[in-house]
Order: C-alpha cells, then structure tokens, then sequence
C-alpha cells in the first residue's frame, strides 16, 4: 500500500504542538494530500532525525522535489498555500499583504511567544508575577481585539494566513487562565478564536492518529476534504 503514495509529501506531526497545529491547517486548507507521521518527543522516529537533526516538528519531506526537507512550520504553512490556495488566504489581490502578514506573525512568533511561556510557566509553578506576565500577553491581544473590531478576520473581511498562524498561540493564551480569559475585555478575540475551534475544520486537523513509530501505518491527511 505504501508504495502507492511514494511520491506523497511526507510530514512528521505532534498533534497539540501549536506549530504542527498551524502546519497541519495550512495544509488541510491547501487541500494537499500529505503521508501523516504522527510522533511523541521521548520517541522521534530515526527516519526523521535522519533528514532533520534538531529533531522538532513540523517537518516535512518532498519525494518529488529531491527530498527537499522544510523544518520551519511558517515556511511549510508557505508552501503548501504556494501549491494550492484555494480560499486565497495569502490574499494575492493585495500588493503588499504577504508582507503585512509576514509581520505581524513574526511578531507573534517571537515577541508574543516569549511572553506567553512566561505566563504558562508562572502559572504552573504558582509564582507571584501571574498578573505581570498575562499583561505582558495583553498589549498583543489588545491588537489583535482591535483589528477584530474593525473586521471578521485579522486582515480584514477575508481570512488569511495571519489568521491560521496566529491561531494556535492565541488557543493556548485562552487556556492558562480559562476563567479569567472568559471574563476578559476581548469579546472579538473570543469570538474569532470559538469560530475556529468549533469549526469541522480544527476537529479534523485536530484527529487523533496511531503513532506511526508503533506500526508504520500509513495515515494519510487532508487531500481535498471540504472545511
């Protein structure tokens, strides 16, 4: 059987890393046909150290294009979205809009990222500056409430790649402190985030698969289905 999907892009997955998260919904939007290979960081599969030595996911593999290796999930989210784009979420209509995007999710990536483990450690071990870090986290949501006042997505009446990226990160934030987050001032944040989480969509790309270290089953993942 696996030798009928040869030439399938291979993507190596850990089902809650809010990076693989964000990989595996460019893709299952893309409507790209991927071989899944669902992992556990105590146990990576050789076959993917192998092609990839720093060992995190997403990573994915391309048969037909040399066995070209992406291991960033940004650039994977890229170019499953450059292969197909069926919802136009790169929004190719506007000039500069790939690089307002870009942007803004380079900020989330690194400057709301590094605040957001600041609050999730604070929370865990109890510590005293709780309050501080989530405020830290607050200018960031504060923007993007603001862009969700003015329209339905962050870029606007459409959704887009900024959406898609951003909405693994803003899925933990509203996790730490669930019960503050649902009494928050952030009612456009809340909604835009339900709307997904609820959606067909996150319940596929969400879908629990067999470990493919336990028996190399070969579990195949988006191609086409409708969100």
């Amino acid at each position: 059987m696996a030798n009928n999907h040869s030439d399938l892009p291979i993507l190596y997955s850990l089902r809650n890393c809010p990076y693989a998260m964000r990989a595996r919904i460019a893709i299952f939007k893309a409507k790209q046909t991927v071989l899944l290979r669902d992992l556990v960081l105590s146990n990576k599969p050789p076959e993917m150290i192998a092609v990839s030595p720093k060992g995190t996911v997403p990573v994915i593999v391309l048969p037909n294009e040399n066995n070209r290796v992406i291991e960033e999930s940004l650039d994977v989210m890229l170019w499953a979205l450059h292969e197909t784009d069926p919802n136009n979420l790169l929004l190719r209509e506007r000039e500069s809009a790939l690089t307002e995007m870009l942007a803004l999710i380079h900020t989330f990536d690194h400057e709301f990222k590094t605040a957001i483990e600041a609050y999730k450690c604070a929370k865990r071990y109890k510590e005293t500056n709780v309050v501080e870090c989530r405020q830290a986290c607050e200018g960031f949501i504060q923007t993007l409430e603001q862009r969700l006042t003015n329209s339905a997505f962050l870029m606007g009446p459409k959704e887009s790649l900024a959406d898609i990226a951003l909405l693994p990160f803003i899925r933990q934030f509203a996790r730490i402190e669930r019960q503050w987050y649902l009494q928050s001032p952030y009612p456009k944040v809340r909604q835009w985030l339900n709307s997904y989480l609820q959606s067909p969509m996150f319940t596929k790309v969400m879908a629990k698969y067999p470990l493919w270290l336990d028996n190399h089953e070969v579990v195949l993942f988006g191609g086409g289905e409708k969100s």
